[in-house]
């Protein structure tokens, strides 16, 4: 059916994803451990710390910007036949920004302007924070809620509403 792989071709791309998760593993626990010499101990445990600091911080950006008390999700169903305009809505209302400093948005890759993102996928991501006050207003004239807040305050919430949804 439509959206659905077919079983092998899911197990080809399966085993692509594996081949490049050996591939960067053997690169950062073995071969530059290895290439550190005796700094190999520091070499390892440096770059399992910068992995797991590197996946916290995009789990955190990705999860605060859908997941958020106030962001809406969508059946499969009910997204089926639905108009351009319609699409537009479930952006705005599936999707939550990070509010912040021009160093926050920066460090999020601008990716803490969630909404933007969505509506304007290939618009450069330094543009989201210029057009943020418009979508802003947009949705505010159209009563539709505008979630945002900082990056602490999302996880948490977001955290809390995975756990146990509202």
């Amino acid at each position: 059916s439509e959206g659905t792989k077919d079983k092998q071709v899911f197990r080809e791309d399966l085993k692509k994803v594996f081949a490049k998760i050996r591939t960067q593993m053997t690169k950062d626990y073995l071969v530059h451990p290895l290439l550190s010499g005796p700094s190999a101990l520091s070499t390892l445990m440096a770059n399992a710390i910068a992995n797991t600091a590197r996946n916290v911080w995009t789990h955190s950006v990705i999860f605060c910007g859908h997941f958020p008390e106030g962001v809406e999700s969508f059946e499969t169903e009910s997204i089926e036949g639905e108009t351009r305009g319609e699409w537009y809505v479930r952006q705005m209302l599936g999707s939550a920004n990070i509010s912040g400093s021009k160093l926050m948005h920066i460090m999020t890759g601008h990716l803490s302007h969630q909404v933007e993102h969505h509506l304007f996928p290939d618009m450069p991501s330094n543009r989201y924070a210029e057009i943020s006050p418009r979508v802003q207003a947009l949705m505010q004239r159209y009563h539709l809620r505008y979630v945002t807040g900082p990056l602490p305050k999302q996880v948490a919430i977001a955290s809390v509403n995975c756990i146990s949804p509202p």
